[in-house]
């Protein structure tokens, strides 16, 4: 019997990603109609920026509305049989709404596969971290496997410290794991990204013992001989520690489980949270996306999941564009459509997952760097190599030349 695997995520993309990894290992037990069934209240997973809803999707005045998923169909679909799951998923959940109900689709989806998914409020209170770690401490004990998808997040580097785990799984949580990787394979301490370049705070001082366990624990060997480190990505990683396995993430499950999808003649334009981050300058993005909208004829502005519903409405009304909130990770949104046959992107993840998911149909998608004026002052100092470096790693995408003016 496969070892007992045990894995933590706090975004919809890691559980996604987590459900990749399965697949390629061949943890998935069944199988199931394609995504005919799993549809959002729209019936295409989306909601639009203005729709009345609440905390994890709620209707107005009411319950949560979930989408029709598959465990919630009657046409075809099978529960698994009784048996000792071979992988548990626990959710850290997040306090932001949209990633909440997205994760929830993404529970869904991962319960379909037969996995049991345990959704711990982790941060619901001052004791609501003791109680979460107490609780799960029984099981990080008994786990074999331990699969992270953040291992920047202090929760994880935290409950890294109680596992007795022989094995280590990193799943991508987007483009910070080609920074995960590098850091690791320098021995330098684990910063997001963004952030690197400034002074630690006194919360990173105080923390600073657990995160070193953590990166200690995330080296193959290091304080227990023998332990295996994997790391599950899609991103280009030019270099990794030692020992350390990098397995190839195709997106195998979702072309599997999802479309092709119908494709339309006009183009998207997907969002990143850059701004909310505080790389890019809000006015400076808002004119990028609008110049960006008219030279390639965009129509649709697919929202990532932490950008504010403030911005949102600014963007909607300066460009003009469709504002739409996806219900899932944008990989299965593109691949069950409709999508526009070209897809247009600021520097993030999707430039290197969309044409994994979307293999084989025909979309293009195109990149725009981010012009170093757009930047904030407080931008780390190596935000625009980093940005760069996103973008001239992709594989299987159109560069487009930098021609808004803004300013």
């Amino acid at each position: 019997m496969s070892p007992h695997t045990l894995a933590f995520v706090e975004s919809p993309v890691q559980l996604l990603n987590v459900l990749e990894w399965a697949h390629t290992h061949g943890l998935t037990r069944n199988e199931r109609p394609k995504e005919a069934e799993c549809a959002g209240p729209s019936g295409d997973g989306r909601r639009p920026l203005g729709a009345d809803a609440g905390e994890d999707g709620a209707g107005p005045g009411g319950p949560p509305v979930l989408p029709l998923v598959p465990s919630q169909t009657r046409r075809g679909t099978r529960r698994r049989e009784e048996a000792a799951p071979q992988l548990t998923v626990v959710v850290l959940s997040p306090t932001d709404p949209m990633t909440r109900g997205q994760l929830r689709r993404m529970a869904e989806l991962a319960r379909d596969e037969g996995y049991e998914v345990r959704w711990e409020e982790a941060r619901g209170g001052a004791a609501a971290p003791f109680q979460t770690i107490g609780g799960l401490t029984p099981l990080l004990r008994r786990a074999e496997r331990v699969v992270m998808g953040d291992p920047f997040s202090r929760y994880v580097q935290l409950l890294l410290t109680i596992t007795k785990a022989r094995d280590l799984v990193v799943v991508d949580d987007g483009t910070a794991t080609m920074e995960f990787v590098a850091q690791l394979a320098r021995g330098e301490r684990l910063v997001r990204w963004h952030r690197k370049g400034g002074r630690p705070g006194p919360r990173d001082l105080l923390f600073a013992p657990v995160s070193a366990a953590a990166r200690r624990r995330l080296t193959p060997g290091g304080s227990r001989p023998g332990r295996r480190v994997e790391v599950f990505s899609s991103m280009p990683i030019d270099e990794s520690p030692d020992g350390v396995t990098v397995t190839a993430n195709g997106f195998s499950w979702t072309r599997s489980r999802f479309g092709p999808p119908r494709i339309t003649t006009g183009a998207d334009l997907v969002g990143t949270s850059l701004v909310e981050t505080g790389v890019v300058d809000g006015d400076r993005y808002l004119d990028a996306v609008r110049t960006l909208a008219e030279a390639h004829g965009a129509t649709r502005y697919f929202a990532h999941r932490r950008e504010s519903a403030d911005k949102l409405h600014r963007l909607a009304v300066r460009t003009g564009l469709e504002v739409v909130r996806p219900d899932l990770p944008l990989e299965l949104i593109a691949r069950r459509g409709p999508i526009g046959r070209t897809v247009l992107s600021f520097p993030s993840t999707v430039v290197h997952t969309l044409p994994l998911a979307l293999a084989g149909t025909g979309v293009r998608v195109a990149v725009c760097d981010i012009d170093p004026a757009w930047l904030t002052a407080h931008a780390s100092p190596r935000a625009q190599g980093f940005l760069s470096g996103v973008t001239g790693t992709a594989r299987d995408v159109h560069r487009i030349a930098r021609t808004v003016q803004t300013g």
